[in-house]
């Protein structure tokens, strides 16, 4: 059975530059992928189904709509198609955790099932059939590193990254996005200047301290284990950068290998949620 990678997407940075008539925010981040996915398989079938299982499909069990039966209609609406399959969603990432999973799996359903039934439409066309579906919907298609910036459909090249690591935690609680928006205070923030390239780990780290994510402050009032996250990473050797990833509650620590990164995790404290390895530099 055809499978697809929905890896974590992680917002090094994310700014709110303003504001819509309709009331979408405009966002400005740099989204990277990490060490850790959801998988999507795919096989022929008459009908459309979807199977969950992984770590975390529990908490999807009680869903009827989930984004990846979503995806799957939406492909086959465009593209006038039947929309018949076997999907299986191995569920790895927290749920309603600031790391794009349910986008992740929606793209990853897109991009398999255009193979699965032969259609091409290749990924400007399933960027556009996945807005639809998320904001994080295109930058997950493309499960590389993106600048990412009007509500999440204006995607343009990241700077060249160096080799480094990333420890994703999660203190095992879940955080709705729209209420982190509502929650948020003041005004607006520019869009980051950002190099062309990165030298090293360090200084991508440099660079990064002086940007922010606008969605922390709200979401540590939401949720005060967020802070206990941050202080936790910042105070493992090694941690060149620690800061909550989209909406929350999932933070980061930015490390100079991957192997640094697995060496830190241990020191974190149980109960917590936790992957660590490679940020990847390409597709």
């Amino acid at each position: 059975m055809p499978v697809e990678s929905a890896p974590a997407k992680v917002n090094l940075h994310l700014h709110v530059t303003g504001r819509r008539a309709d009331g979408y925010h405009l966002l400005d981040s740099l989204a990277v992928f990490g060490p850790v996915a959801d998988e999507v398989a795919a096989g022929p079938a008459e009908a459309l189904s979807l199977a969950i299982d992984g770590p975390f499909g529990a908490g999807l069990a009680a869903e009827a709509d989930n984004l990846v039966l979503r995806a799957a209609r939406a492909l086959a609406e465009a593209a006038g198609a039947s929309p018949g399959a076997a999907l299986r969603l191995t569920k790895r990432l927290p749920i309603a955790s600031g790391i794009g999973g349910g986008s992740a799996d929606a793209a990853a359903a897109l991009r398999l099932l255009d193979r699965l039934w032969g259609l091409g439409l290749g990924e400007a066309r399933l960027a556009e059939i996945g807005a639809r579906l998320g904001a994080d919907v295109p930058v997950c298609l493309a499960s590389r590193p993106m600048r990412m910036q009007g509500v999440g459909e204006l995607l343009s090249p990241a700077p060249a990254l160096p080799p480094c690591g990333l420890l994703l935690v999660n203190p095992s609680l879940t955080l709705a996005t729209p209420a982190v928006f509502q929650a948020r205070e003041g005004g607006f923030t520019p869009p980051a200047t950002l190099p062309a390239a990165w030298a090293d780990a360090a200084a991508m780290a440099r660079d990064l301290a002086a940007l922010r994510n606008d969605l922390e402050a709200p979401a540590i009032r939401l949720c005060p284990p967020i802070a206990e996250v941050l202080a936790a990473l910042r105070a493992l050797p090694g941690c060149l950068l620690a800061r909550m990833s989209g909406s929350g509650a999932t933070c980061f620590g930015l490390f100079a290998t991957p192997a640094a990164a697995e060496a830190a995790a241990p020191a974190l404290p149980g109960g917590w949620w936790r992957a660590a390895g490679p940020l990847h530099r390409a597709a």
